[in-house]
C-alpha cells in the first residue's frame, strides 16, 4: 500500500506544472566507450554473483531444517533484502553503461530514490534485530528459546519492512514537489538527495534539513543500539572461560563485519558533511554500501559459519 501511495503521488506531481523537467541524465562514471564496456562487465559480474550468493543463502536456510532457527531465519531474510537492495540501483546503472543518453524518467528517478533509501533503512533495522538475537542467545541463553520464537522473529521482521518503507515516504514526496526547471544532469549513478537538491530551481532548506536529521537519527540510533548490544555481549563473554567465550562470540563475527562495512559508509555519506566533497568521492562511498556490502555478504557469512557452509554444500550438492 505504501508503494502505491508514493507512486500515485509521484505520478500526480509529474503531471502537474511544478516542474518542466520530465527526465534526468545520470552521468554515472566518466570514461570512453571501452571504459564503459569494462565497467559494465565488472558490475555485471558483481551483480550476478550478489544475486547468486545471496539467493543461495536464502535457499539454504529454506531447505535445510537445521537452519530453521531465528538466527538463520534472520540471515535468510537479510540475504533476500540484499538482493532487493542491490537491484534498486545496479540494473539501471548497467543499462546506462551501454547507453549514450543515460536518462531516467522523472517518476523513475524518485521511485529509485524511495526504494533505495527505504531498503537501506530496512537493512539498518534488520541489523538491529540480528544484534538483539545474538544478545539474547549469549546473555540470556536459558530464556532464549522462549523469548526469540519464530513467531516473534517474523513479527520483528515485519516491523522492519513497514517502518523501513514509511521512514522516507514523506521526504520523497516533498523532494519531488520541488520545481525542477533545468538543467537535469545528475553527476551520480543513482538519484540521491544531494544531487537532486542541487538541481532544484528553488531552495528548500527545510526539506533538506528534515531529510538529514531523519537520516542521522536512524543511522546513529540503530548503530548505538547495535554497539550497546555488543557491549553487553562482550561483558557477558568476559565472565566465562576463555575457550567458551571465544566460541560464543564467534557467532557474532560475521554480523559485526557487515555492521562495520555498512554503517561506516553510511556515516561518511549521510552524517558527516559531504556537500563539499568531490562527486567522485560521493560515488565511491555510495558504491561501497549499495553494491560492495551486498556483494561481500555471502562471503562473510559462509566463510565464518560452519553450519552455513554445510548447508550451502548441501544445496550446491558439493561433497
Amino acid at each position: 500500500m505504501v508503494f502505491s501511495v508514493v507512486s500515485t503521488a509521484l505520478e500526480f506531481i509529474n503531471n502537474s506544472e511544478t516542474s518542466t523537467v520530465t527526465e534526468f541524465v545520470l552521468l554515472g562514471f566518466p570514461g570512453c566507450q571501452e571504459m564503459q564496456s569494462f565497467l559494465f562487465s565488472l558490475f555485471f559480474v558483481i551483480y550476478v554473483f550478489t544475486i547468486i550468493g545471496n539467493g543461495t543463502i536464502v535457499f539454504a536456510v529454506r531447505l535445510d531444517k537445521r537452519l530453521h532457527t531465528p538466527m538463520y531465519i534472520l540471515l535468510g531474510k537479510f540475504a533476500f533484502l540484499e538482493i532487493l537492495y542491490v537491484t534498486s540501483t545496479v540494473p539501471n546503472m548497467l543499462v546506462n553503461f551501454l547507453s549514450e543518453r543515460k536518462t531516467i524518467s522523472f517518476v523513475g528517478c524518485f521511485l529509485q530514490f524511495y526504494f533505495f533509501t527505504s531498503l537501506g533503512t530496512t537493512e539498518a533495522y534488520f541489523l538491529c534485530i540480528m544484534a538483539y538475537d545474538r544478545y539474547l542467545a549469549i546473555c540470556r541463553p536459558l530464556h532464549y528459546p522462549t523469548i526469540m520464537t519464530p513467531q516473534l522473529c517474523y513479527i520483528l521482521m515485519s516491523f522492519c519492512w513497514v517502518f523501513g518503507f514509511l521512514s522516507y515516504s514523506v521526504s520523497t514526496v516533498q523532494l519531488s514537489q520541488l520545481p525542477f526547471c533545468g538543467p537535469n544532469i545528475i553527476n551520480h549513478f543513482l538519484c540521491d538527495m544531494d544531487p537532486l537538491m542541487a538541481l532544484s530551481c528553488a531552495p528548500a532548506p527545510i526539506t533538506e534539513i528534515v531529510f538529514y536529521i531523519l537520516s542521522s537519527l536512524i543511522i546513529i540510533l540503530t548503530l548505538l543500539y547495535i554497539c550497546g548490544s555488543y557491549m553487553l555481549l562482550l561483558i557477558a563473554v568476559l565472565k566465562v572461560p576463555l575457550a567458551a567465550g571465544r566460541q560464543a562470540f564467534s557467532t557474532c563475527g560475521s554480523h559485526l563485519t557487515v555492521v562495520c562495512l555498512f554503517f561506516g559508509a553510511l556515516l561518511a555519506m549521510y552524517v558527516s558533511p559531504t556537500t563539499d566533497n568531490p562527486a567522485a568521492i560521493q560515488k565511491i562511498i555510495t558504491l561501497f554500501y549499495s553494491v560492495v556490502t551486498p556483494f561481500l555478504n555471502p562471503l562473510i557469512y559462509s566463510l565464518r559459519n560452519k553450519e552455513m557452509k554445510a548447508a550451502l554444500k548441501k544445496v550446491l550438492r558439493i561433497e
